[in-house]
């Protein structure tokens, strides 16, 4: 158990909300980050109150730098910082590279990418050894996209997914003397509602028989490897990403 705080950014849904319960029934105290559904953030932490653990929603659209300041402002008066989950991240309807728009391009980097660094740059800060920190632990949502592609559905989206690869590996060698493990975690196909934002509700299940185990997973199983990997069962694990994907 631990009194640390985590704050997961998109903790209000899918992947993101499996993390928030997970990491409470650990005894993190849960900063939910969330980009528009106060609702469905208030529920989460409803949830993790009504086991005796500790939460609080906090608005945050990834894609603004004045909203991650915030977070972490919030994260700050609310115990000392142990780990982030860079979880939010958006994917656009399918579409083929050359009918893309600059804007879409931008608002996908913008959050997936520079969205995760600077909320790793305000951890780092604050968990840093070589800033007076105690150390911790940044998990980094990637997806089997940055492997695959996903040509004729949302490259730049795929795109986004192995910026994030790299910098798993290259932000763990700088902070791995200083306490901090970096991480990351590539989901496959998972049930959850990220592809009804793309257009596409039933994609995982349509593409399930891709998958070599024949099913889709579920966001309680990428909550359990994020688990895993924030605790000290993989202390000797950082610049690394694990597949959780079934094998796709």
């Amino acid at each position: 158990m631990t009194d640390k705080v985590v704050v997961i950014t998109g903790g209000s849904r899918g992947i993101g909300r499996a993390a928030a319960l997970a990491a409470a029934a650990r005894g993190y105290r849960v900063v939910v980050g969330y980009a528009s559904n106060q609702a469905a953030a208030n529920e989460v932490v409803a949830a993790i109150e009504a086991k005796n653990g500790k939460a609080i929603a906090v608005k945050c659209d990834v894609g603004s730098e004045q909203d991650i300041l915030a977070l972490f402002k919030a994260a700050d008066a609310f115990g000392t910082l142990g780990a982030l989950v860079n979880n939010a991240g958006i994917v656009g309807a399918s579409i083929r590279v050359e009918d893309m728009t600059a804007e879409r391009i931008q608002r996908m980097m913008a959050v997936n990418v520079t969205g995760s660094i600077l909320c790793a740059r305000e951890a780092v800060k604050r968990m840093s050894t070589k800033r007076g920190g105690k150390g911790g632990v940044i998990v980094n949502l990637s997806s089997v996209a940055a492997k695959l592609g996903s040509a004729n559905t949302y490259v730049d989206y795929a795109a986004s997914k192995g910026a994030i690869d790299t910098f798993t590996v290259g932000l763990g060698h700088e902070v791995a003397d200083e306490g901090i493990r970096v991480a990351g975690i590539r989901p496959g196909l998972i049930d959850t509602e990220i592809h009804a934002s793309g257009g596409e509700p039933d994609r995982a299940h349509r593409l399930a028989p891709m998958v070599p185990m024949k099913r889709v997973g579920t966001a309680e199983e990428i909550a359990n490897a994020i688990v895993w990997l924030l605790s000290d069962e993989a202390s000797y694990v950082t610049s690394a990403t694990l597949d959780v994907s079934g094998g796709r």
